[in-house]
């Protein structure tokens, strides 16, 4: 499971004092691009291989400006040119979950404007990330 850091500015916060929706959104892109870091690829546009075909969020308690939070993210299935990835947000203080975010994503190729099978040392990788819940 990858983790990281994130602390909400005040700008990502809304007039009720709490982060505003749309921010988690930008915390789950964060979590999969650190993700797609931690396997080894770079933010190289010339040789990027996929595509966001889904995303979601789910706000189960309130975040607010200056908490420490972690994103956690890890592998819930892996299909044949798709994969799912899943985010828990939680105030690193006390642990309480405060986001659940999920991603399809596919493999794709640009050039060929296609999706393609997962290769095999790809999905190697993918799977020692997998948690099945």
């Amino acid at each position: 499971m990858e983790k990281f850091t994130v602390t909400p500015r005040f700008c990502e916060t809304d007039a009720l004092g709490h982060i505003n929706n749309t921010s988690y959104f930008i915390y789950l892109e964060e979590a999969r691009i650190k993700f797609f870091e931690s396997l080894g690829y770079s933010m190289n546009l010339n040789d990027w291989k996929f595509i966001l075909a889904s995303t979601k969020c789910d706000f189960i308690n309130q975040g607010h400006f200056n908490q420490k939070m972690s994103v956690s993210s890890y592998i819930s299935k892996i299909g044949n040119k798709s994969f799912h990835l899943e985010h828990e947000i939680r105030c690193e203080e006390t642990k309480k979950l405060i986001a659940t975010g999920n991603a399809i994503i596919v493999f794709f190729n640009f050039k060929e404007q296609q999706s393609e099978v997962i290769p095999e040392l790809f999905r190697e990788q993918l799977e020692k990330h997998l948690v099945i819940k």
